[in-house]
């Protein structure tokens, strides 16, 4: 073999091992093992050959067949001690192996538990673990004394006759996400100003793509609409300098699920600054390298995807490493980013185990932050996990103050989230908007790439902080409205002028979408009656001047804390009158937030087929370099096919 064959052999993969063959290999191995434990000599100390279990046999049996103690408070008392010692014997010598497996109903009926002194007589069996099994139900309590409910294990036979399994509970699902009921249709009337901070995260779209390809509907509340349209790149025009950070594009449209209304569309796209141009950065990764991201599609993929993100760095920039579980560690010093070896070098070396002090990890993150502080770059730390805070002296308030502060300072926060079972959604969504950065979630090298690669100068590299925006409707054209998504970035009305309050984040080149749903005044749709005291306060030049409704957008600049003020009115002149008509963006975002409804079980969208919206989808495709809305309309197929509605 030559030495370029070697090589290749020793970059190769090992196959993955096969159960079927180690469960053959230990069945052997023990059944050796318990032959040639019956030919030795007695062990020291005891005057009897063969096995303390054997030893207890000898003991229980008798007790157990003659019912010497059957129905006393005695047989209580020595039942209880003795089938715990029994028990702890046959666990520790392998003979039982603890499943969390879940027996149908009709299973249990045909499973019979397996009498403890059947068990005492089995128990020189060797047995190999059992795999793992669903739930806790396989434990039966009855009276006094537990009724283990043993399942004999069939498919590897040892010597002297088949194991047993003693049931465990399975791990519990612990995902989180924060429940917001879908946006109201509002009465212009009455209520005619819409207001809402910007939102760029696209987490939720990731969450669903992982719950259809597991074969299962996603849970209603990790379905945020807005989340899923912004998960898209659309071509809309941006500004042409960054004095203006981004520009609206107004597009009305009838409504595809409800002939009587219909869709404004607002696309923005922020100001995008050449790579050559974008300041230093100055990154920090605080990664979760607790016990819970011991699995492939946490703490390996985390790795990967930060390599990655390596790879786009320019030679000005800087990382440092900080871990956390138990305690927290620095793992690299801030380190310029021409030294990417080094810095791959600390990635390589992480490794899951301990708790997860994450509060202890910010604090350390933000400290070498502040010590490489770039006065005219970016300076932001990039917290990876799988979103379980379950140890730390801080709570969530105290988590919060401090990354208010420290946004306050110049050092903000993103939020990459790997892995399912235990993710904390709404801590991570919380954490990241007031930490003045983005909420991601990672589900394969490919979403990495996308967000770290394709997409690094949006997620690193703000243009406007405290993103707002406010529609005024013209109670003279429009009767009322109801905003699609952004349930949980709503604002009060006087929080667009104050100054004070946070909102959303727009990086370079961001696209954000918002779409409303409007009723025309005089539209059979219109759910609301009118009023009978009162009148509608129309303003007569906005009514003159064919305006539906009104633009405002509020935005400070990076460095700033005063607002600047865009505005722009929507007019007739926006309608296109036919929805085939608009641009296929706008007809491709329309079917992502009428997906996105129909998952979140928003009722205007239940009578709308998955079928429909993947027509929507499919006639909207136009260019797909990265094949993302292909993806999407497979996805579509997923959910009508899991829902009972078919493919199409």
């Amino acid at each position: 073999m030559t030495g370029p064959d070697l090589d290749r052999l020793s970059r190769r993969m090992p196959p993955a091992p096969d159960a079927a063959a180690r469960a053959r290999a230990l069945a052997a191995a023990m059944q050796a093992f318990g032959e040639s434990e019956k030919k030795a000599a007695a062990p020291q100390g005891s005057a009897v050959g063969g096995r303390r279990s054997s030893i207890l046999n000898r003991i229980w049996s008798p007790v157990m067949n003659r019912r010497l103690l059957a129905g006393s408070a005695l047989a209580t008392l020595l039942l209880v001690p003795v089938a715990g010692l029994v028990t702890y014997e046959l666990v520790r010598s392998g003979t039982v192996a603890l499943s969390p497996e879940t027996p149908s109903a009709d299973r249990r009926k045909q499973e019979a538990a397996v009498p403890l002194e059947e068990l005492a007589r089995d128990s020189e069996v060797a047995a190999e673990p059992a795999p793992l099994a669903e739930s806790a139900d396989d434990v039966a309590v009855g009276g006094a004394v537990p009724q283990l409910a043993l399942r004999k294990q069939s498919a590897v036979p040892a010597s002297g006759g088949d194991a047993v399994m003693l049931p465990m509970p399975r791990p519990e699902e612990r995902e989180r996400f924060s429940s917001a009921d879908p946006n109201p249709v509002k009465s212009v009337a009455t209520d005619p100003v819409s207001t809402f901070s910007a939102d760029v995260d696209t987490a939720s779209y990731s969450f669903v793509r992982r719950a259809l390809m597991a074969g299962q509907l996603p849970e209603r509340d990790a379905v945020r609409v807005e989340e899923m349209v912004n998960y898209f790149p659309y071509d809309w025009p941006g500004p042409e300098t960054a004095e203006t950070p981004f520009k609206a594009t107004v597009t009305v449209t009838p409504t595809p699920w409800n002939d009587n209304t219909e869709l404004l569309h607002i696309g923005i796209k922020g100001f995008e600054t050449a790579r050559t141009e974008q300041p230093p950065a100055n990154l920090v990764f605080l990664i979760d390298v607790s016990g819970s991201m011991d699995e492939p599609d946490k703490l390996p993929l985390l790795k990967g995807a930060f390599r990655l993100l390596v790879g786009t760095l320019k030679e000005t920039d800087t990382v440092a490493i900080v871990t956390y579980a138990g305690n927290a560690g620095v793992v690299l010093e801030p380190t310029a980013a021409k030294e990417r070896d080094k810095i791959l070098a600390a990635i390589d070396t992480l490794s899951p185990g301990g708790s997860t002090a994450g509060a202890a990890g910010i604090e350390t993150a933000y400290a070498l932050a502040a010590k490489a502080f770039k006065k005219d770059g970016v300076n932001r730390v990039m917290l990876a996990t799988d979103g379980d805070f379950n140890v730390g002296p801080a709570r969530g308030d105290e988590l919060t103050r401090l990354i208010e502060e420290k946004r306050r300072g110049g050092i903000f926060l993103s939020v990459l989230g790997f892995g399912r079972g235990n993710y904390n959604d709404g801590t991570m969504q919380a954490l990241a908007q007031n930490g003045n950065g983005t909420a991601a979630y990672i589900d394969t090298l490919a979403e990495a790439e996308k967000t770290l690669v394709e997409e690094a100068g949006a997620a690193l590299f703000p243009i406007a902080k405290d993103v707002k925006f406010q529609v005024e409707f013209n109670p003279a054209r429009i009767a009322e409205y109801r905003l699609i998504g952004y349930e949980t970035r709503a604002l009060d009305r006087e929080d667009f002028n104050d100054d004070r309050v946070d909102a959303g984040d727009i990086g370079s080149g961001h696209r954000v979408t918002a779409i409303y749903e409007i009723t025309p005044k005089g539209s059979p749709a219109t759910l609301n009656d009118p009023l009978r005291y009162g009148g509608e306060d129309a303003a007569a030049p906005a009514a003159a001047g064919g305006e539906l409704a009104f633009l405002k957008m509020r935005w400070k600049k990076p460095d700033g804390d005063a607002s600047e003020l865009a505005t722009r009115p929507v007019t007739d002149a926006d309608d296109v009158g036919d929805f085939a008509q608009a641009s296929a963006d706008v007809r491709f975002s329309v079917a992502v937030a009428a997906f996105g409804q129909k998952l979140k079980g928003v009722p205007a969208l239940q009578d709308y087929a998955y079928g429909s919206i993947l027509g929507l989808a499919e006639a909207a495709r136009g260019d797909d370099p990265f094949g993302y809305r292909a993806e999407f309309a497979k996805l579509i197929r997923l959910a009508g096919g899991l829902a009972g509605e078919g493919g199409r």
